[in-house]
């Protein structure tokens, strides 16, 4: 499935030498300022992102060069990341029932969440979390876009209520419709992007980070519980969520209570619109 989507199988070409020259510790800061800078578009997401109240600059930042520095390699990576997945998902095609601009938009709530649980419990590996976030239901577009009228009829056959919860469990239909899930399917396509192991983990394991043990465990368990409030907040999307309770379990693994997760929750509305606000066309 994957290897028949070229356009998602392989990252942009400019994000592929972004992830290139990052994983490469003999690159420099310089090395990412020239690759960043040969594409203006991209220059400028980054920098509404790097001006955005997420990451809190003192002051207006103006220059490639000051952006990564202040915020370091990573971080900037992670905004070229979430730059060329935004034009994969707002360049598909409406289906009856599903627009994939708010699963993008459920997408980047869910990298904000999700980053901020992981800063909630004390991890310093938040840059990490927020494209763990960003990730994690890479699979579902990978089903659409292998085959979109299999993909809107499972779809159809989901009974959404009010609040568009399923009634029906949606990674049990892909299984029996696409012969896989989402989970691996984004687990495999990260796989394929070279992404850390964490990354393949959270992406594989999100629904059910328990059957995890050791380092691979915790980013599954953010990523678990950001999708969570995430999908709690607008616009939300919870076809794979039949519930989004928040289990005991959940919050003793990652060590944030229901005060913590309330307030990620709370901050989550402004926070996830400026971010969509500035990845925005």
């Amino acid at each position: 499935m994957i290897d028949g989507i070229s356009h998602m199988s392989t990252l942009p070409e400019v994000t592929l030498r972004i992830v290139d020259v990052i994983d490469d510790p003999t690159s420099s800061a310089r090395d990412l300022h020239q690759i960043i800078v040969s594409d203006p578009a991209l220059s400028a997401r980054i920098l509404k992102v790097v001006n955005s109240s997420f990451y809190g600059m003192p002051r207006q930042i103006g220059s490639m060069n000051r952006a990564i520095s202040l915020l370091g390699l990573n971080a900037i990576k992670n905004i070229a990341v979430a730059a060329s997945l935004g034009r994969m998902f707002r360049g598909a095609s409406r289906i009856p029932g599903l627009d994939p601009r708010h699963l993008w938009d459920h997408s980047l709530d869910a990298a904000v969440a999700t980053c901020m649980i992981a800063r909630a419990s004390g991890s310093d590996c938040t840059e990490e979390a927020f494209l763990a976030g960003l990730l994690h239901d890479i699979g579902l577009m990978v089903e659409f876009q292998h085959d979109p009228a299999l993909f809107a009829d499972m779809i159809g056959t989901l009974d959404l209520g009010p609040d568009g919860t399923p009634d029906s469990d949606l990674r049990a239909l892909e299984v029996e419709r696409f012969g896989v899930e989402h989970q691996e399917l984004g687990a495999l396509l990260c796989q394929r992007w070279k992404f850390p192991k964490s990354l393949v983990s959270s992406t594989g394991n999100h629904h059910d980070p328990g059957v995890l043990r050791g380092d691979d465990a915790m980013m599954s368990w953010f990523v678990h519980v950001g999708d969570r409030i995430a999908a709690r907040s607008e616009p939300g999307f919870r076809m794979d969520l039949p519930d989004l309770e928040i289990s005991l379990e959940a919050c003793d693994a990652i060590g944030v209570g229901p005060t913590g997760i309330r307030r990620v929750l709370e901050a989550l509305a402004a926070e996830g619109r400026e971010i969509r606000g500035s990845l925005a066309a």
